[in-house]
C-alpha cells in the first residue's frame, strides 16, 4: 500500500513524533541524573515510571466515581499529577535506599543487575496488584482536536509538549541555579570531597532519584492520558527507549537527553511512513546501535561532572 507523502502528512506525523519525544525526554532525564550522580544505569526507572502512571490512575478513578472530576476535570488531573509524583519519589527513595544503597560501593556490575532485578520485581508486584488487567483510564479530558490551517493537532499533544517543556525547563533551572542543583554536581564530580565540605551526601542522592521520579511519573500519567490504557508491562518498552534518547543525546547531559528523546520520536514517527508500523521499535535500537558504533559519548557527549 503506497502512501502519498503531502506536507500536512509529514508536519503531523512530526507533531506526533514530538509527543512521544517528549515522553521518552522525560524518562531519559531519569537515567541522566541518576548516571551523572552515581554512574549507574537505573533499570528500574521504567517501572517508577509505570508505578506513577497507576498511581494517577486511581486517583482520577476515585474523583470520576464520586463525581468531583465532572465539574473539575482540570483540578482531578492536577491531582493526578500530584498523585504520580507522590508514589513514584517515594518509590524511587525506596529502591535508593534498599537496593542501591548498599551497592554504591561494589563494583559497577552489581548495582547493574541489582537495578535489573528491581525492575522485574515491581513488574511482578503490579501485576499481583491488578491481577494482570489491561485498566482504562478515566475519560476526564476527553480528547479533542485543533485546526491550525490544514493540520490537526489534539488538545492531548498539547499538553504532552507543553507539560513537558515546562518541566524539563524546570529541571535544568534547579540543577543550575540553587544551591541543591550545585550541591547535585559537586557530589557528581566527587562525592568525598563534597562530603569534607558539608555537602550531605546520601540526601543529595536522595534528592536525584526524587526528581528524576517525578519526572517520570508526570510521563507516567500523561501516557496512560493519552493512550487511555495502562498494564503492569508498560514500563518495559519506553523504559529502554527513554535509555536509547540518553545514549543518543549523551548519557549525563541533560539537554543531549532531551535533544535525543525529541529525535528519536520523531525518527518513529516518520519512520513508520515507510516502514510498517510494527517495525518502529527496529528504528529506535538502530538509533541505539549505530550511536554506540559511531559515536559512543552520545551526540552532544557525555557529561559525568562539571565544575563548580
Amino acid at each position: 500500500m503506497s502512501v502519498t507523502f503531502t506536507p500536512e502528512l509529514i508536519i503531523e506525523q512530526i507533531i506526533n513524533g514530538l509527543t512521544i519525544g517528549a515522553i521518552y525526554a522525560l524518562i531519559a532525564l531519569g537515567y541522566t541524573l541518576v548516571y551523572g550522580v552515581l554512574l549507574m544505569i537505573n533499570f528500574a526507572h521504567g517501572e517508577i515510571f509505570m508505578f506513577g502512571s497507576f498511581a494517577g490512575y486511581f486517583v482520577l478513578a476515585w474523583f470520576f466515581q464520586s463525581g468531583f472530576a465532572t465539574n473539575h476535570a482540570f483540578l482531578s488531573i492536577v491531582m493526578a499529577f500530584a498523585g504520580g509524583i507522590l508514589v513514584s519519589s517515594a518509590l524511587g527513595v525506596l529502591v535508593e535506599r534498599l537496593a542501591y544503597r548498599p551497592l554504591r560501593n561494589a563494583p559497577r556490575l552489581s548495582p547493574l543487575i541489582c537495578a535489573i532485578g528491581v525492575s522485574i520485581f515491581l513488574q511482578n508486584i503490579m501485576m499481583l496488584f491488578v491481577e494482570a488487567k489491561i485498566l482504562m483510564y478515566p475519560d476526564v479530558f476527553p480528547e479533542k482536536a485543533v485546526e491550525i490551517g490544514p493540520v490537526s493537532i489534539s488538545n492531548f499533544q498539547i499538553l504532552i509538549i507543553t507539560v513537558s517543556i515546562v518541566m524539563m525547563a524546570g529541571l535544568y533551572v534547579f540543577v543550575k541555579k540553587t544551591n541543591t542543583g550545585k550541591a547535585m554536581r559537586a557530589v557528581a564530580e566527587d562525592k568525598d570531597t563534597a562530603a569534607l565540605m558539608g555537602i550531605n551526601v546520601d540526601r543529595i542522592i536522595t534528592t536525584t532519584f526524587v526528581a528524576g521520579s517525578s519526572l517520570a511519573a508526570v510521563a507516567g500519567v500523561m501516557v496512560g492520558m493519552y493512550y487511555s490504557q495502562i498494564s503492569h508491562m508498560m514500563g518495559f518498552i519506553p523504559g529502554i527507549k527513554a535509555f536509547t534518547a540518553a545514549v543518543l543525546g549523551g548519557i549525563g547531559n541533560m539537554p543531549g537527553a532531551m535533544l535525543g528523546g525529541y529525535i528519536l520520536g520523531v525518527a518513529e514517527a516518520l519512520g513508520v511512513l515507510i516502514l510498517p508500523a510494527q517495525y518502529k521499535d527496529v528504528i529506535a535500537f538502530s538509533f541505539l546501535v549505530l550511536i554506540l558504533i559511531f559515536r559512543p559519548r552520545g551526540i552532544m557527549g557525555e557529561v559525568v561532572a562539571e565544575r563548580t
